[in-house]
């Protein structure tokens, strides 16, 4: 389940199993600190081992994958884009992912700009003059496609690490 050697994902949800049934004392939630700690060890391991870019790829198509999953199994308002949204601003905020805003929308051309502050990946974090949320990117990739069916690129141009206290997407379809 957990150590395929495939090419293709085998990701399903379910193998987030029964977090309720496994933690009936500490339940669901964790200290934001510990997921920085899994996600930024991680990124640090990958850029040693293979290169910044391939860790920006590797966090990309993991926030992709995240993304079309996430659609899949919490959202629940799919028939039009703004009750998807709606649906989207609520469940982000209920898991305390973070607050995400609609500045701009373009709903012929399919472009947007999207905020989201209190960020879980970088929010409160020193600065360093650079976009960090390049799983969020995948991750909004990856809500989009799976609302659309089409894909999109999805550029971070601010961030809490380059002094904005917001993070901003730019997002406009592929192709």
């Amino acid at each position: 389940m957990f150590r395929e050697e495939e090419r293709e994902g085998v990701f399903d949800w379910t193998m987030l199993g029964d977090v309720n049934a496994g933690r009936p004392n500490l339940g669901p939630t964790t200290d934001v600190a510990v997921y920085r700690l899994m996600q930024f060890t991680l990124r640090d391991v990958l850029i040693r081992e293979f290169g910044v870019e391939a860790a920006d790829r590797v966090f990309l198509e993991a926030g992709r994958t995240a993304g079309r999953h996430f659609y899949g199994n919490l959202i629940t308002k799919k028939d039009d884009f703004h009750g998807f949204m709606a649906d989207l601003q609520r469940v982000l905020r209920e898991l305390r992912i973070g607050i995400l805003r609609v500045e701009k929308a373009d709903l012929d051309g399919l472009t947007f700009t999207l905020t989201v502050a209190e960020d879980l990946d970088c929010s409160g974090l020193p600065m360093c003059n650079e976009t960090i949320c390049t799983y969020d990117e995948g991750f909004i990739g990856g809500l989009l496609y799976a609302h659309t069916g089409r894909e999109f690129t999805v550029k971070e141009v601010d961030c809490w690490c380059s002094g904005d206290r917001v993070c901003r997407f730019m997002v406009t379809p592929v192709g």
